[in-house]
């Protein structure tokens, strides 16, 4: 299994993604189910997030990276028609690989995580889409009660890509230095060192040679600790080594 994921692995699984959650869309029973992971949300509004988002992500891409901000599409609302929704939803998810085939990896692209260890390039957006989607693909297999793990290629890369993008940070740790590990039980591992610098994140080697101990530890399949990452599980659903309250913390915290 390759580290990290292709330029055109991330496109083929946010295709593969996005049919599974068209897939759950045509199962349920109702439109109007409320979505258990997303309570605020019925189905048709979890399918209208997504494919609005997708159709926004396609129009910024392809507005090359002197976009200023993330661009508003125009087209269509989402149909209320069950049919006439899935076809939306399918020519979101071509509208956004459209645009990033076309761009390639390396083209630079407006992007809200900033100063974060994910580059501002059309390669990482692609990354995130397809975690975003993953994720949005569980929520609605779970709303029909059909809920599958998330695939492992994915889920290994959904935890690099979480810590990388959504956690690093050069605004202060407000609390002692600390190390947290999180260790998937595929057998990848990462570390996030927390200081006055900010916050990092880096994969450590295996075997850890020369690494010391962290302050805490999560331990999980990578799909769990993604999904409790996104707020999907508790992370009592995970097995926590050393200062629980560390990982309270980094949920409280909020930095500048």
């Amino acid at each position: 299994m390759s580290e990290t994921l292709e330029f055109p692995e991330l496109l083929r699984m946010i295709d593969e993604r996005s049919t599974a959650f068209r897939a759950a869309v045509a199962a349920a029973p109702d439109l109007d189910v409320q979505v258990p992971t997303c309570p605020e949300w019925t189905l048709f509004d979890l399918a209208r997030h997504l494919g609005e988002g997708r159709r926004s992500w396609a129009a910024t891409v392809a507005a090359g990276p002197g976009a200023p901000a993330k661009v508003v599409p125009a087209g269509p609302p989402a149909p209320r028609d069950r049919a006439a929704l899935l076809d939306w939803l399918a020519t979101s998810t071509r509208q956004l690989l459209d645009a990033l085939r076309a761009a390639g990896p390396e083209r630079g692209c407006w992007t809200w995580w900033g100063t974060s260890q994910s580059p501002s390039t059309c390669g990482a957006v692609a990354r995130h889409q397809l975690q975003e989607v993953a994720v949005h693909t569980y929520d609605a297999q779970l709303t029909v009660g059909a809920a599958q793990p998330l695939p492992v290629e994915v889920a290994l890369d959904g935890v690099e890509e979480f810590l990388f993008t959504c956690c690093t940070t050069t605004a202060g740790w407000p609390h002692g230095p600390a190390a947290v590990d999180y260790h998937s039980t595929e057998g990848r591992s990462w570390r996030q060192s927390l200081s006055a610098d900010g916050v990092t994140a880096a994969r450590l080697p295996d075997p850890a040679v020369g690494v010391g101990p962290a302050d805490a530890a999560a331990h999980g399949t990578a799909g769990d600790l993604v999904l409790s990452f996104y707020g999907r599980i508790p992370l009592d659903a995970l097995k926590i080594d050393g200062d629980r309250g560390l990982f309270d913390k980094l949920v409280e915290w909020e930095p500048e």
